[in-house]
């Protein structure tokens, strides 16, 4: 996890069941950073004991209903629901590099599609982007006994670690920095209060998001990179396949060859690309960029469809991209909490964006 341990917590307003008060419970030691593992293990806690018995059947379609919405279950049976909340993670926005279409998953895959790291064990993996995502993963390979070299467009690698750096001078760090340790200096204490963000100049609003989620490595993964080669102002021009390998072609000229490449290219939101969304639906959400335009109660134009998490983003700032946006969602309109909804399962698990 590349958030601090505060951050991680998802929302409890009394505060019994955070991230600390789990591994005190269960007896696991609280490491920095936290082992993705005792996150999700922690979720699944959180969610048993504030939901109890999840249907974990995937919805296929939602469509409009006389009713409020009708929701086709993969096993094909049906139910209607008078408000829809989409909760359902990022993954179906991944961004894939057109460089890359056309090779088969087993050469060119994008790192929301899989967590099995030990596969690429003496192999030449080539990393493209320079995200948490993207470093971690090099790191990871290296570990594994893969040899990973990252590919980074921009002419540097950006290290997060400035707060921690401004942890000796006391409240001026708190003055700068929430504990959500969302964005940079001065960026994360407006970030943290998403009702202001949104009265922001639109183009304001936009510096916001685009500083606060740049692409940028925690600075504790600076020492696992040990080993792995990181080239630095190039970016992909094009690819092929060359029997078993990938062979890429960067913009200077020159050639490497790969027995995989995984994109760590982060994520383009676009509401249409919800699988279980028919465009006749879809196209009726007024949005922006991929991004749809909420009212209280994340509702969109739709009455009664309410869209959580990164697409939120456009209205209420880029805390919606992280576990720390879960607590201005779950209680910024209680009363939305008291109707009757169904919230849609993640489409795939490893789609959450848990940073």
């Amino acid at each position: 996890m590349r958030s601090p341990l505060r951050a991680s917590d998802l929302s409890d307003p009394d505060r019994k069941l955070t991230l600390a008060a789990y591994c005190e419970k269960n007896n696991k030691p609280i490491s920095k950073p936290i082992p993705l593992d005792h996150f999700l293990d922690y979720t699944m806690a959180f969610q048993r004991e504030i939901t109890g018995e999840v249907d974990s059947r995937n919805v296929s379609r939602v469509e409009k209903d006389a009713k409020g919405f009708r929701l086709t279950l993969a096993d094909g049976e049906t139910l209607i629901s008078r408000r829809v909340i989409v909760a359902t993670g990022i993954a179906p926005f991944a961004r894939r590099l057109p460089q890359f279409q056309g090779l088969p998953l087993s050469l060119a895959s994008h790192s929301c599609d899989s967590r099995e790291i030990k596969r690429f064990r003496g192999k030449r993996v080539a990393v493209v982007g320079a995200g948490q995502s993207a470093l971690e993963s090099a790191a990871l390979i290296q570990e594994a006994g893969g040899q990973a070299e990252v590919i980074v467009r921009s002419p540097e690698v950006h290290w997060l670690g400035w707060r921690a750096k401004l942890q000796m001078f006391g409240p001026v760090a708190k003055l700068l920095y929430s504990h959500h340790d969302v964005g940079p200096a001065g960026v994360s204490r407006i970030v943290a209060f998403p009702e202001l963000v949104k009265y922001f100049p639109r183009s304001v609003q936009n510096k916001f998001r685009t500083r606060a989620l740049r692409p940028a490595g925690a600075r504790w993964l600076q020492d696992r990179m040990t080993g792995v080669k990181i080239t630095t102002g190039q970016a992909v021009a094009s690819s092929r396949q060359v029997g078993d390998e990938v062979e890429i072609k960067l913009a200077d000229g020159s050639v490497r060859r790969a027995d995989h490449v995984l994109q760590g290219t982060g994520y383009r939101i676009d509401i249409t690309r919800y699988p279980f969304l028919p465009a006749e639906l879809s196209s009726q959400i007024l949005s922006t960029d991929g991004f749809p335009r909420l009212s209280s109660g994340f509702e969109s134009s739709i009455p009664g469809l309410h869209i959580l998490g990164a697409p939120a983003a456009w209205t209420y700032g880029p805390l919606m991209y992280f576990v720390a946006g879960t607590e201005f969602a779950a209680t910024t309109r209680p009363v939305l909490f008291k109707t009757q909804m169904t919230f849609l399962k993640s489409l795939n698990r490893h789609g959450t964006n848990a940073k």
